[in-house]
């Protein structure tokens, strides 16, 4: 999603029109190459999983700490709503104000503290290509290098999308490779994090370039640790174009979510229930946008108005409370103790303990079991959790 209060370039008219072209077979690129010890969230078979193993969807929201850094309580706020992720703004300094090292800790800090998993992405290549004041990946991926001591050890925690919409409409052919080069970067870098890469055409894809180029992006990660992230608004106004195009990757053994979405746009009328629908079924998760402060014209994707978390809008109100939603879907993710009821920080190991809703804490002398309620747990992703 572009900043709040900027002119929109809208994609009105643009057809979905690139006919669904076959992606590179899954052998071949991989072969001979070696995969990284599991660390932290990473890519399994086409799946986002957790370092023990256990799938994560993604249920949440995205937040715009770039423009609003005085809005500390909002992942307070939308964890509390029943959300298991948050998307959090940042910048780089290209184009905004830099959001800081500690920013960063502090961000992670409160995602932990509120047991949610963190996706941080930089906001200033929005749209590069097009709008003149955005910023490239490669300059994104300083960016995360100059703050990479904050990260350092979150991989449990946190997903680094490198950047946010980094193509507009024009020059779109040019994602693959700096798609790759900032990846590539990144791992030269140390990063062992989930990475997430949005697709060009401010998110939205319609040219089919991250579609058609996923495999090759994705094998070239020597880890084998991206997500492909793509942006539902008004290309993707009917079911059968959401569907398509999310089944294109799964079928296709590639982890895709959906990373921003609205129920409505500039661009045109986004099919919310099919999108959310389609994630449910397919086990892939979303992230709508926006919590709150949206302007110039967009002000309909906030789903609480003014920051407060008591003041559902429309679009609040069906994200988080309608069918497919985030109350009715949400899992905490088992580094927190969660993996049972949506939300609910509980659930049962494979041997049939229920984990530990503390985690580690509960867990003193290091041999996987706990002690809570009058009862043994199992500290999840420990010794024994298997």
């Amino acid at each position: 999603m572009r900043k709040p209060r900027s002119t929109l370039i809208t994609t009105a008219g643009v057809a979905f029109a690139a006919v669904m072209g076959l992606m590179l077979p899954l052998t071949g690129p991989f072969a001979g190459r070696a995969e990284a010890a599991p660390t932290g969230i990473r890519v399994s078979d086409g799946r986002v999983v957790e370092a023990n193993g256990n799938d994560f969807v993604m249920r949440g929201v995205n937040h715009a700490h770039a423009w609003y850094p005085d809005r500390t309580g909002s992942i307070a706020d939308i964890a509390a709503k029943g959300a298991n992720t948050v998307r959090v703004v940042l910048s780089s300094g290209d184009r905004w104000t830099r959001t800081t090292a500690s920013e960063v800790s502090a961000l992670v800090g409160q995602c932990k503290a509120n047991k949610v998993i963190c996706v941080l992405e930089v906001h200033d290549t929005t749209g590069y290509g097009e709008d003149g004041a955005a910023t490239t990946l490669d300059r994104a991926a300083d960016y995360w290098i100059s703050v990479q001591d904050a990260l350092r050890g979150q991989e449990d925690y946190v997903v680094v999308n490198i950047g946010n919409e980094p193509f507009g409409n024009n020059n779109h052919g040019e994602w693959t490779n700096a798609t790759k080069n900032a990846i590539g970067k990144l791992r030269d870098a140390g990063f062992a994090h989930a990475l997430m890469v949005d697709a060009p055409n401010w998110g939205q894809d319609w040219s089919g370039t991250m579609r058609d180029n996923a495999a090759s992006v994705f094998a070239s990660d020597p880890d084998r640790n991206t997500v492909f992230s793509v942006h539902m608004y008004g290309v993707y106004d009917t079911a059968t174009e959401v569907r398509d195009y999310l089944n294109h990757f799964v079928g296709n053994g590639l982890p895709v979510v959906v990373g921003e979405f609205g129920d409505r746009h500039s661009d045109g009328n986004p099919d919310e229930d099919a999108i959310m629908a389609t994630a449910q079924s397919l086990g892939i998760g979303y992230l709508g946008w926006s919590w709150s402060g949206n302007g110039g014209g967009v002000e309909y994707l906030d789903m609480v108005n003014g920051f407060d978390a008591n003041s559902l809008t429309a679009w609040g109100d069906r994200i988080f409370n309608g069918r497919d939603g985030i109350a009715a879907t949400s899992k905490t993710a088992t580094v927190y103790g969660g993996g049972g009821g949506p939300g609910t920080g509980t659930g049962t190991a494979p041997n049939g303990y229920p984990y530990c809703v503390d985690g580690g804490s509960s867990d003193p002398d290091g041999d996987g079991w706990g002690w809570e309620n009058s009862r043994s747990c199992v500290v999840p992703g420990g010794p024994a959790d298997g």
